[in-house]
């Protein structure tokens, strides 16, 4: 019989129709495709990672490479009659410790053999006093040790000192006293238990330490200071772009719309990175000696030269806002203010460049001295064009008296070209102030500048930077042509 779907169309005829697809093939079909989607989406986000980073993949590879020589001990036997089945802590303590940098590695090897060593020596010395005491007192003692020992070693983890260098050593001092002592209450091999697990995670540690140091290095101080150096150069070009658009001059600076929504993102940028460089100077204090940076280099001051960076970063930030605010300035103000404002964001973003440039080349050139004086020059300037241009926007008084000493301060500023076109007409105090404003954040962020140089110099005190050539270097005579 014909499964086929027919339907009358007149008398004596009929229509053969197309079987009709299932509900629920269907919808497997849809899961079938977004499932595909999503695995394709997956691996092409992979693949830009893998391309844009490639220190990522070589991780990978490095902590692949640590377990396969660490699995070893499991698969051959001289090596597992050596540790017995304890070869499984040296397994986790490669899973557990292997981070990016190798700050951080260091950090979480020494912490736990720390930790290890201590929990261990302090539950081997109570179990072998419990011993001593008798099978009744023994179990008593070994409670009371872990009440009082794991509730100070969980409240020490609330000290920021302790938080903040010692947390994961901390926790593993917990497990390993823990565990000690309530297992030593029934094994009576503990001192051998006890080598066996010290051994594998030396053996784990050893093997991550010298992974991460040999092969393809990322050291956690080397990354805070590329991270300092960006950050001022984001800041210099996010000045000069917002100045730049602010009084229309995106055309003659060759920025687009998208690379100004860029320098709005990286300015945000810079406002998040306390936390990468906390972290990062947190990590760098564990590391040897590398590069350009010594075993005691400061560290410390890297930070407080991102506050004051975050500090510019915050006026750098209104700046932008000032640009899409629905009040529109007078155009006879900006004519004013222009040249100077962009004077002032062009000797203030040179500043930033000269200073990401020491902290690159760990040299101190004479040319920030120079740009700091030119840079004060410029906000005398400003102020001077401010002070012409607020006359106009102040109501004429009614006597004769006032109405003279309003036209000698006209006369007064009338050498100044820019201001005698504003005192020409009065201009609404509405239109002059977000004008004014702007000028007055532009001068702040100059003002602020200062903060950072103060800093970079101090880090040239304690890290002894040597003294650098008088030439400006060559990426910075570019942003001035």
């Amino acid at each position: 019989m014909n499964n086929q779907n027919t339907t009358k169309v007149a008398e004596g005829s009929s229509e053969v129709l197309p079987p009709q697809t299932s509900k629920l093939g269907i919808i497997w079909m849809c899961l079938i495709d977004k499932t595909v989607f999503r695995l394709w989406r997956f691996f092409m986000q992979a693949w830009d990672i893998g391309c844009k980073e490639p220190r990522k993949v070589i991780h990978g590879l490095k902590v692949g490479i640590a377990l396969s020589v660490v699995s070893l001990f499991y698969y051959m036997r001289p090596l597992y009659d050596g540790v017995g089945g304890t070869a499984m802590w040296a397994v986790l303590t490669v899973v557990i410790v292997f981070e990016y940098t190798v700050g951080a590695t260091i950090s979480k090897c020494l912490n736990r053999i720390m930790g290890t060593f201590l929990a261990g020596f302090l539950a081997l010395g109570i179990h072998w006093f419990a011993s001593k005491l008798g099978a009744k007192m023994e179990a008593v003692i070994a409670g009371t040790s872990v009440f009082l020992l794991v509730s100070a070693a969980t409240f020490s983890r609330f000290i920021p000192s302790v938080k903040k260098r010692f947390e994961y050593g901390t926790m593993i001092f917990i497990l390993t006293f823990s565990l000690v002592s309530i297992s030593g209450y029934r094994v009576e091999e503990l001192f051998t238990l006890a080598h066996r697990r010290v051994s594998t995670i030396i053996i784990g540690t050893s093997l991550c330490t010298l992974s991460t140091m040999l092969i393809f290095p990322v050291w956690a101080g080397e990354e805070l200071h590329l991270l300092i150096t960006s950050n001022l150069d984001k800041l210099a070009n996010s000045l000069d772009c917002c100045v730049a658009e602010y009084f229309d001059d995106c055309g003659e600076t060759s920025k687009s719309s998208q690379e100004s929504a860029k320098s709005v993102a990286a300015c945000r940028s810079v406002l998040n990175s306390k936390n990468t460089e906390d972290t990062m100077a947190n990590f760098a204090r564990w590391e040897p000696a590398h590069g350009q940076f010594n075993f005691q280099h400061p560290w410390k001051q890297y930070l407080k030269i991102g506050a004051s960076i975050r500090a510019c970063a915050c006026c750098i930030e209104t700046l932008h806002s000032c640009i899409n605010q629905e009040t529109k300035g007078s155009e006879t103000v900006k004519k004013a203010l222009s040249e100077a404002c962009k004077e002032l964001g062009s000797r203030t973003s040179s500043i930033l460049r000269e200073l990401a440039s020491e902290i690159k080349t760990g040299s101190t050139f004479p040319r920030v001295d120079i740009l700091i004086q030119e840079k004060d020059s410029a906000i005398q300037e400003l102020q001077e064009r401010l002070k012409s241009i607020s006359v106009s926007v102040i109501p004429r008084p009614p006597s004769s008296a006032g109405t003279k000493l309003f036209q000698n301060e006209e006369e007064k500023d009338s050498d100044l070209a820019p201001a005698a076109s504003c005192n020409a007409a009065a201009i609404p105090l509405a239109e002059a102030i977000p004008v004014v404003a702007f000028a007055s954040l532009t001068m702040e962020v100059a003002m602020r500048i200062e903060g950072v140089v103060t800093q970079v110099k101090e880090l040239a005190r304690l890290a002894k930077f040597k003294a650098g050539d008088s030439e400006m270097p060559k990426q910075n005579q570019c942003s001035n042509v």
